[in-house]
């Protein structure tokens, strides 16, 4: 038989596989080829801790392969040049991808198209992207309906996913040079596919019945931290999904609103991804206009205290003080940072778009976009420009007794229980006993809450206003 190129890009796997078994059906040997696109690497060139990760993702899954006799082909370069190139030096039969809905790896897979044998296979997502549409065969822009069709089609099943080959050929191909050094990997987050499924059966284990109780409150372990695995494909999310399925079927009625819950949210991943497919423009703006003339403050110096956890809100400088220290955070803690960035400091979204996808180990484009944009109220399926979230109120409730806050902020540990999310409202006597005075050992917050939403509230309905007065007036 031929030989056939198994195109690695979000699938760093064996097990459940589609780009992979497709290849071993179509050839003989098998060539496992991954290519370190220079663009990418210099768009994504801040993004130190998430390129460590794919870095120690590859070198996990080369040794893998060298376990069936086989190993990875790794180039450097645009692989709009390299992958037609190796296709003809191989004489492959073909080359075989998972789908990308990124704009930009649909617009690079055209390109390789017309020089080489490609086939896209699903497996990026649980429900391939378009396959979910309206009975007009409209897209979906709101979750809810979305997901009930997605529910009501046939789910997946364990006899569904396909098995990891047992021996590879190898096709004789110089290996090419590993990225990365060993060791400069996040420590909380190893890299691979038997963290991946030893992360999932420990989460199926301890955690996932009791998600739908715990997933808001960021002092506990209540969450799988499978993102930067599913964001690589270091683990299949029909895995997951049917993971979740099954747990849904046996489980007794008090778990099973948990399995659901992470349902739910593995369906919110399809669905972001679904969205960039569809409405690719997402990436350079808003998905409503009616916000495209809100009059963002920008503040630099505000924003930088955003950005370092200084912003005398503990909550919001505790969960950017994680983000900056290990590359993750928890998703309560995205939703309140995004909101106080957009809604207290009047900051464009994409400011912190941008940020996240500097530091975030899972920094998905479009699950980072689409998050960003339902918090500002300017996307699909978005929050209500008026739900604004309030930093104290939020903090208390999800994390009362300030555990979250002190891990990350320790100069905060004395501080009375009571006035941990705001602790400026310790009297002068009370900063004295705690040794914690505001200004000094924390800072006093950078804005007011109360005044930054009225003005958010002004900015929005004024963008609104302008919008849809246009309109009016161009109809007319």
């Amino acid at each position: 038989m031929p030989a056939a190129i198994w195109w690695i890009r979000r699938d760093l796997r064996l097990h459940d596989n589609p780009a992979l078994s497709a290849a071993q059906r179509a050839g003989d040997p098998l060539i496992p080829l991954f290519v370190l696109d220079e663009g990418l690497l210099e768009k994504y060139q801040k993004a130190g801790r998430r390129l460590d990760f794919l870095y120690a993702g590859l070198r996990a899954l080369d040794a893998d392969l060298r376990a069936l006799g086989s190993h990875l082909v790794v180039r450097r370069g645009d692989p709009v040049e390299i992958v037609p190139r190796i296709a003809a030096e191989s004489g492959a039969a073909g080359v075989f991808a998972q789908e990308d809905t990124h704009p930009d790896a649909w617009a690079r897979d055209r390109q390789v198209a017309q020089s080489a044998a490609l086939t896209l296979t699903e497996g990026t997502l649980i429900r391939p992207a378009g396959s979910i549409v309206k009975g007009d065969g409209d897209p979906y822009t709101v979750f809810t309906p979305f997901k009930r069709t997605w529910l009501d089609r046939p789910t997946p099943r364990r006899s569904d996913l396909l098995p990891a080959p047992d021996r590879l050929t190898p096709a004789g191909l110089d290996p090419g040079k590993l990225p990365g050094e060993a060791g400069r990997e996040a420590p909380d987050f190893p890299a691979g596919a038997a963290e991946a499924r030893r992360r999932l059966d420990r989460f199926a284990g301890e955690a996932l019945a009791a998600y739908d109780q715990k997933r808001d409150f960021p002092g506990e372990p209540g969450t799988s931290q499978l993102s930067p695995y599913l964001r690589f494909g270091m683990i299949s999310p029909r895995e997951a999904a049917v993971l979740a399925l099954e747990a849904m079927a046996r489980g007794p009625e008090s778990g099973r609103k948990g399995a659901e819950t992470w349902l739910s949210e593995l369906i919110w991943r399809d669905f972001y991804n679904h969205i960039e497919y569809h409405f690719p423009h997402v990436h350079s703006g808003n998905f409503n206009p009616a916000y495209d003339a809100i009059a963002w403050r920008n503040d630099p110096d505000e924003f930088r205290a955003w950005c370092d956890g200084r912003t005398g809100y503990p909550i919001v400088d505790a969960a950017m003080r994680q983000l900056n220290e290990t590359g993750w955070m928890h998703n309560r803690c995205r939703m309140l940072v995004a909101s106080f960035l957009v809604k207290d400091l009047l900051i464009d979204w994409r400011w912190g778009e941008a940020y996240f996808m500097e530091r975030l180990v899972d920094g998905d484009p479009a699950a980072n976009n689409g998050g960003w944009q339902w918090t500002a109220g300017t996307g699909t399926d978005a929050a209500p420009y008026f739900r604004i979230f309030n930093p104290v109120t939020q903090g208390k409730k999800f994390d009362p007794e300030g555990v979250y806050v002190t891990r990350w902020l320790p100069e905060l540990e004395p501080v009375p229980v009571d006035y941990r999310q705001a602790p400026w409202e310790m009297s002068a006597a009370d900063q004295e006993r705690s040794g914690v005075h505001i200004g000094t050992h924390y800072p006093a917050p950078i804005v007011d809450h109360r005044s930054a939403r009225q003005r958010t509230l002004d900015a929005y309905k004024q963008a609104r206003s302008n919008h849809f007065n246009v309109g009016y007036a161009t109809f007319k």
